[in-house]
């Protein structure tokens, strides 16, 4: 079995492509393949509680983050510079995640047969 890893970089919300590297996440995790995701730069924002996209007419991904333990994907990965550049800490996210220095990202990259950078 391969082992997929999907580096999100972008912010909540910005555009469809979030939602369909999820709908991808979802669809080969249902068929039992080992999916992971990277949290990196404002993509740590995806999972900052207390969201309310739909205020902006934008569609609420925090469900299917939410989903992703249903469909057990459980290797959820952050970037510590980037969430403490954000000022964000691991209270403020709506799943845990296992939190990795910049310095050791390449590293867990190179752990994965298939990275998509979304």
């Amino acid at each position: 079995m391969k082992k997929y890893l999907f580096v999100l970089r972008r912010p909540p919300h910005d555009g469809v492509r979030t939602q369909e590297t999820l709908d991808i996440v979802l669809t080969l995790a249902a068929f039992d393949q080992s999916v992971s995701l990277l949290l990196l730069d404002d993509g740590v924002f995806q999972l900052k509680k207390g969201q309310q996209p739909e205020a902006f007419g934008m569609k609420d991904t925090a469900s299917i983050f939410k989903a992703l333990e249903i469909y057990d994907v459980k290797s959820i990965y952050a970037e510590i510079e980037s969430l403490q550049e954000r000022g964000l800490k691991r209270r403020d996210l709506c799943l845990p995640v296992q939190e990795y220095h910049r310095k050791d990202i390449a590293a867990l990259i190179a752990a994965f047969d298939i990275v998509y950078t979304g």
